[in-house]
């Protein structure tokens, strides 16, 4: 898939691609003050006919929900040979005991035989956290282990 880039002098880059089934075009407009913009277009037709300001707050949710499912569904195609593997996503909330603590103070992988792989954070994949790395609410962590092991996860996750 083809993803169009063109600046816009004096506003920020506007970045979109054709949506194959419609024609459509949707993309984002990133402006040089860090706002960003949800378009669509119509097909053939490079003006924005619909526009949504988003909070930074709001693109990194919006991210978080098209990449999170991907980056999961990617490792479960993956695992899928494995019996008894299962990969599952976690969004940790702001009342978590660790928002704003670190992966190893959950001792996660000694005390559960799951493995935090990645962290979904403002759109972005953060692959393989170390013990340092420090949670936010927010934050959609990619957790792979047993059944029973990802039940015992969830759990530590919400209640320490």
């Amino acid at each position: 898939m083809q993803i169009d880039v063109t600046p816009l002098p004096g506003v920020g880059v506007r970045k979109d691609f054709a949506v194959r089934k419609s024609g459509r075009r949707i993309g984002v407009v990133e402006h040089r003050d860090g706002a960003i913009d949800l378009i669509v277009g119509k097909p053939g037709n490079p003006d924005v006919t619909e526009q949504i300001s988003l909070s930074a707050a709001e693109a990194a949710a919006l991210a978080s929900l098209l990449g999170a499912p991907r980056v999961v569904a990617q490792l479960e195609a993956e695992h899928r040979e494995f019996d008894g593997v299962r990969t599952r996503q976690f969004p940790l909330a702001a009342h978590s005991p660790y928002d704003g603590r670190t992966l190893g103070d959950t001792r996660m992988r000694t005390r559960t035989k799951a493995s935090i792989v990645a962290v979904m954070r403002a759109g972005a994949v953060l692959a393989s956290p170390g013990p340092e790395f420090a949670f936010a609410a927010g934050d959609v962590l990619i957790v792979v282990g047993s059944a029973d092991s990802l039940t015992a996860a969830a759990q530590i996750l919400h209640d320490g």
